[in-house]
């Protein structure tokens, strides 16, 4: 039986904050759902704080459940056996997983203002064209500052897929050590590192994944285990279906092989 607590805070985001750091876990351990919005009211009157639930601990449904490819298999309408096999194949894969898709699709355009050039993206670009030059790689690295403390860094060139990896790894192992060596001589800085707009095409395809995924929940009433994930991408998942009706997410296992659960719901209903 999984356990909550309620939480209030001027902002949805203080609320969740506020309990995890009481309950002492990570997003992606467990699930929220927002019982009130927060209100501003009118010169400070009728103003209303955020109210959340946040859920954790075992899911009694988790060990019965089954793969996700077993669930299309139930058919509740009999008449329509043709429909019953789609969501099968293209449920519990995201796209793209494979460099060649990656590389394939032309990448979105954002609008991330003027290049910068502070002692930050100077240390940036001096360890990446270090880096890069040793990975045999003649990528540009472009450097922006979206808003202050996060660094938005780009690598443009040709063939970049081997800089992004498969689902990512090469480029999010670029962007720890990148991060790691530019924080270590202090003033800590987050930094987002990017090739041919990889890290939004996954974004939307993990979105697209966790919809499809949590229509098959609520259909058959039984949750559906994803594949092993990273942190961010977790919480992409956590994100997409945190408003859902009849579904909660929580995550299992350890590092590198923590999965996203997505569980039915009845409360939520």
């Amino acid at each position: 039986m999984r356990e909550f607590i309620d939480v209030t805070g001027k902002t949805e985001d203080e609320a969740i904050s506020k309990a995890l750091a009481q309950l002492g876990l990570d997003r992606d351990d467990v699930s929220v759902e927002i019982l009130e919005r927060a209100k501003s009211g009118f010169l400070g009157l009728g103003s209303c704080p955020a109210k959340v639930r946040v859920s954790y601990g075992p899911e009694e449904e988790e060990e019965p459940a089954p793969a996700a490819p077993a669930a299309p298999k139930v058919q509740p309408k009999p008449e329509q056996p043709k429909k019953a096999p789609k969501p099968e194949k293209k449920t519990e894969k995201p796209a793209p997983t494979r460099q060649e898709k990656v590389e394939s699709r032309p990448a979105p355009v954002r609008e991330l203002g003027e290049e910068v050039d502070d002692e930050k993206a100077q240390a940036i670009k001096k360890f990446l064209s270090g880096l890069l030059a040793q990975m045999e790689s003649s990528a540009e690295v472009k450097v922006y500052l979206p808003e202050k403390g996060r660094y938005k860094v780009i690598l443009e060139g040709k063939s970049l897929g081997t800089l992004i990896g498969r689902r990512g790894e090469t480029l999010d192992a670029i962007q720890q050590l990148t991060s790691y060596a530019v924080n270590r001589t202090g003033g800590r800085v987050r930094v987002q590192l990017d090739a041919e707009g990889y890290r939004e095409k996954r974004e939307q395809s993990l979105q697209n994944l966790a919809r499809k995924v949590a229509g098959k929940v609520v259909k058959y009433r039984r949750s559906v285990t994803l594949e092993p994930m990273n942190a961010y991408e977790r919480h992409v998942i956590h994100t997409a279906l945190q408003e859902v009706p009849g579904v909660t997410t929580y995550s299992t296992g350890t590092e590198p092989n923590r999965r996203v659960i997505v569980a039915y719901d009845r409360e939520k209903r």
